[in-house]
């Protein structure tokens, strides 16, 4: 990946999640975070990853959310970043950061168990 790429799914994740904090703060939003951003090289494609807190309900939740608020949100992000192609934004849950905090669950009760 060239260093524009990486530089644009960093300003990209961080204004998503800007955008989603200042205006969506008291919905669903609360409960998401922005993992990750993967635009494509010509920038027409941004394949955007987040995780919930939660049990599948909120998963299922937050997809009928992004669902709701994409156009609207992608609206606020194409405002405030400038690029040549402002890429179309797809949603998908990241199921990386749940299975993370699981595996520390378990290392904890190993640990309590250990003393």
């Amino acid at each position: 990946m060239s260093k524009r790429i990486s530089r644009v799914n960093e300003l990209l994740q961080r204004e998503i999640s800007e955008q989603m904090r200042r205006y969506y703060g008291g919905e669903q939003s609360v409960k998401i975070t922005i993992s990750d951003v993967d635009t494509s090289p010509d920038l027409r494609q941004c394949r955007i990853y987040y995780s919930v807190i939660g049990e599948a309900r909120e998963i299922a939740d937050s997809q009928a959310f992004f669902k709701r608020i994409g156009k609207e949100l992608r609206q606020r992000v194409m405002q405030r970043v400038t690029l040549k192609y402002f890429p179309r934004f797809a949603f998908f849950y990241d199921p990386s950061m749940q299975r993370g905090a699981e595996i520390l669950d378990l290392l904890d009760e190993l640990d309590k168990k250990n003393d």
